[in-house]
Formats: C-alpha cells, sequence, structure tokens
C-alpha cells in the first residue's frame, strides 16, 4: 500500500486545487454579482415611456369617469370616490369592492372582511408583476424603485416587460408607463364623481364595458399559446355562473380564484414534467 500513496497524494493535491479554483470562482462570480452596477434612471427613459402610454391613458380616463359616476351613484361621496382611485388604483378591485359595498349586507364584518377578500383577490397579481420586475429594478435606488411601483398598472407593467425584452434598460420606464395612466384614472375619477349628477346610469352607456375591454387588450398580450386556455376554460364559466347569485363583485373573486388555483395546478404539474427529465 505504501507504493500507492505518492499517487494519493498526488490525487489529494489535485483535489485541492480544484477546490481552491472552484472557491475562487464563486468568490469572483459574487464579487461580480454585487458590483455589477444598477440599471439607469434617465429622464429619457422616462420620456419615451410617458408618449408610448399616452394613448393608453386617454382610455383609462374614460374609464375612471365611468367608475367615478358609479362611485357615487353607490353612495359615495365625490372624495370617498377620488381617494379610493389614489391609493387603490385599480378599476378591477376598485369595481369589484363597490359591488360588495352595495350589496345590502347589514353585518359590518360581513361587508369589511369580503372587501379584504375581494381587494386581495384582484390585485394578488401584483405579487407576480412585482417578482418579474425585479431584474429590470435590482440595484435602483429604494425611493426611485418604490416610487415607481405605486404607480404601476397593468398596462405599465405589460409594456415595461414589452420594452426590456425589446432592449430598453431604463429603469425609469416604468414610472413613465405607469404615471400618466395613474393620473388619468384618478382626474377621470374626480371628473366623473362630478358629473354624476348629469349623467345617467353609466351601464346605459356601455361604460362599464371599460374594464372588460381593458381586460381583454392586457389578457390578448399576455397570451402565450395553447397553455393558457385550460385556466380561461375553467376561469369563464365560474364567473358567468357566480355572477347570477353572487353578482359582479362576488362573480370576480370567484373566478380570480379558480382561476389561479388552475394556473397553480398547472404550473406544477410542468415543474414535475421537468424535474422527470
Amino acid at each position: 500500500m505504501a507504493g500507492f500513496s505518492p499517487a494519493i497524494h498526488d490525487f489529494s493535491d489535485g483535489q485541492d486545487q480544484v477546490m481552491d479554483i472552484r472557491h475562487k470562482a464563486g468568490h469572483d462570480v459574487r464579487r461580480n454579482r454585487v458590483s455589477s452596477p444598477p440599471p439607469p434612471f434617465t429622464r429619457k427613459g422616462f420620456d419615451v415611456a410617458f408618449k408610448r402610454a399616452m394613448p393608453m391613458s386617454f382610455g383609462i380616463f374614460i374609464y375612471g369617469m365611468a367608475f367615478g359616476i358609479m362611485a357615487v351613484q353607490a353612495k359615495f361621496s365625490v372624495l370617498q370616490a377620488t381617494l379610493m382611485s389614489t391609493f387603490m388604483f385599480s378599476g378591477s378591485a376598485q369595481l369589484a369592492a363597490t359591488g360588495v359595498l352595495t350589496a345590502g349586507w347589514t353585518s359590518l364584518l360581513a361587508v369589511a372582511s369580503t372587501v379584504f377578500l375581494t381587494i386581495l383577490v384582484m390585485n394578488a397579481r401584483y405579487f407576480l408583476f412585482s417578482a418579474t420586475l425585479y431584474p429590470l429594478m435590482a440595484g435602483t435606488p429604494p425611493l426611485k424603485a418604490y416610487g415607481s411601483l405605486f404607480f404601476l398598472g397593468d398596462g405599465a407593467w405589460l409594456m415595461t416587460m414589452k420594452a426590456h425584452e425589446d432592449g430598453i434598460k431604463d429603469a425609469a420606464y416604468l414610472l413613465g408607463a405607469s404615471i400618466g395612466p395613474y393620473l388619468a384614472w384618478v382626474f377621470g375619477t374626480l371628473a366623473g364623481a362630478f358629473a354624476s349628477n348629469l349623467a345617467t346610469d353609466p351601464r346605459r352607456l356601455g361604460l362599464d364595458f371599460f374594464l372588460v375591454a381593458f381586460a381583454a387588450a392586457i389578457f390578448g398580450g399576455m397570451f402565450r399559446g395553447r397553455g393558457d386556455i385550460p385556466t380561461v376554460l375553467i376561469a369563464v364559466p365560474v364567473a358567468l355562473i357566480c355572477e347570477r347569485y353572487l353578482g359582479f363583485g362576488g362573480a370576480l373573486v370567484v373566478a380570480g380564484i379558480a382561476g389561479g388555483f388552475a394556473a397553480f395546478l398547472k404550473a406544477g404539474k410542468a415543474k414535475q414534467g421537468d424535474a422527470a427529465v
């Protein structure tokens, strides 16, 4: 056995060298990751996105007017409707919550818990939005990053992801794409609330269809192919059935849960398939 000791010793030295190389490589990777510069945050990136979002902002202003009219006709004050749009900025969640608040329930606890659940479910997608935006915003100063995320909307998220795929790496693009629709929504709500006494029921004018049209536009941009069809085939019938018994707000909540659960199961199966391969 003694004759093999030099070979063993040489092999041990080789192992040590390999481990040392791996350690240095890992250290270099971590060092490069930490020292990588943050994405730029420029006025040019903001201006480009703001201009591109202008057509969408006009549509959202009309949508905001429809919400303002409906909110005041649902016994909201002008101030309450405007503050709701200022701090929530989610048409689907606001309409659903308004539907719950005007459903005629007498239990304050039931109303509060249902409104909370409604808003939570309808806005749960923002957890995913934020996660997908993290690689684009990594290294951006917190005030700029979280300040931009406060104004985030569906359309702005879609615009930003598309711009990033096209090679635009400016972190200010998100803020530019968000601020126009946000202001349009708030001032649209204010205008609609003031005009509510002069306007007829917005449903008669078809203004409530803006939610459907906007959601359809977002769906068209996010649809990735046949793999998304099962989720749609589950969520749509659930919404149609629940609307008859639970009203608009309740249908949105249940359909959102059903669609999200279907997507979760689909993602789990896909992950298991990848692991098996």
